[in-house]
């Protein structure tokens, strides 16, 4: 069986995209690589994107002149996870801090390994895990 090599993309669903595109840019500092009324796409460190849609703006095919992107759509709170370094947990927190987003939960996995959790405008859940969340 061929393999799968990694998660390119992940996709939220948001009403109003100018808010959301603000969050990720001011909270997280991730760079807008593309954008237009339907969607934004950020460049996540390490060959990933994080996708925001238009809650319902998607729900037809897009035609494209390479092929068409099938429709899909996403509603209620959905959860994403970035990878943080174990040693910057304490920066993070207090850049959440002045950033006035609150941390609505900590969890310590190990003795090394935590996870930090708010909520971004529409109530998605993200979470900062340090990288051994998984495999050790």
């Amino acid at each position: 069986m061929p393999r799968l090599n990694a998660i390119l993309e992940t996709s939220l669903y948001v009403a109003d995209l100018e808010r959301a595109v603000a969050f990720y840019r001011r909270v997280l500092e991730l760079p807008l690589l593309d954008r237009d009324d339907r969607f934004a796409a950020f460049d996540v460190p390490g060959r990933q994107v994080l996708l925001l849609f238009v809650r319902g703006g998607t729900t037809r095919p897009i035609a494209l002149r390479g092929g068409t992107i099938p429709p899909h759509d996403g509603d209620g709170p959905l959860h994403v996870a970035f990878s943080v370094d174990a040693g910057e947990m304490g920066a993070w927190e207090e850049h959440l801090g002045r950033e006035n987003v609150p941390i609505e939960s900590r969890v310590t996995w190990s003795d090394r390994d935590r996870s930090l959790y708010f909520r971004d405008p529409d109530g998605h859940l993200v979470e900062l895990a340090t990288p051994g969340l998984w495999w050790r």
